[in-house]
């Protein structure tokens, strides 16, 4: 089974194909595709958002599996932000770096004190040959550190510690991390619905 994932992210994509190892399922990334240009997200939720990126590859490779993802950080005392705009917060083309540091400076000028409390969210739209749609979510609870730490991983993985961690995300193995992130959450649903599929 070929399953093509709507990203041009190569951690991300290097996190779902580990997770699928052991599996006759073969993760193709939507990068390979030379005429493929990733679709405004423009999506009021993560749902609307992996919706028209699985729908927009699902027009190019119409006999495959499509799975695509919106996730973000929803920060508690910045009322949920950057949230849909995760990838996009310090700006259109921001790397993770910029994000982080505009977070870390917003952490710092918010009124609510010592409030560091976030969550990331991940929901998942995973399109069959013959066009169902399904969608699949996970959630990972924890704070907004000080600093940025870690050389693993990828998007807020430096500032987020997850709960009952000391470590960052990017301080933890890829192994370690796909234990317990949102989008491993998500992924270890899919993996189960694709099993039902192959059985």
């Amino acid at each position: 089974m070929e399953l093509w994932v709507a990203t041009t992210n190569k951690g991300k994509h290097r996190e779902i194909r580990e997770l699928f190892l052991g599996l006759p399922i073969e993760v193709r990334a939507a990068s390979e595709l030379p005429a493929y240009t990733a679709p405004p997200e423009n999506g009021a939720t993560f749902q609307d958002n992996a919706r028209i990126k699985a729908r927009f590859l699902k027009a190019m490779k119409q006999d495959a599996w499509i799975l695509a993802d919106d996730s973000g950080l929803e920060v508690e005392a910045l009322k949920g932000l950057p949230g849909v705009h995760s990838a996009r917060y310090a700006g259109p083309k921001a790397r993770d770096v910029e994000n982080n540091s505009k977070l870390l400076k917003a952490m710092q000028l918010q009124s609510t004190g010592e409030n560091r409390l976030a969550t990331m969210k991940c929901v998942m739209c995973l399109i069959s040959p013959d066009g169902q749609e399904h969608f699949f979510e996970g959630l990972l609870k924890g704070q907004i550190g000080r600093d940025m730490r870690g050389q693993n991983g990828f998007g807020y993985d430096p500032v987020f510690i997850a709960d009952g961690n000391q470590k960052t995300m990017a301080e933890l193995t890829l192994a370690e991390k796909n234990r317990i992130s949102h989008r491993g959450q998500a992924l270890k649903a899919v993996k189960a619905f694709l099993q039902t599929q192959l059985n």
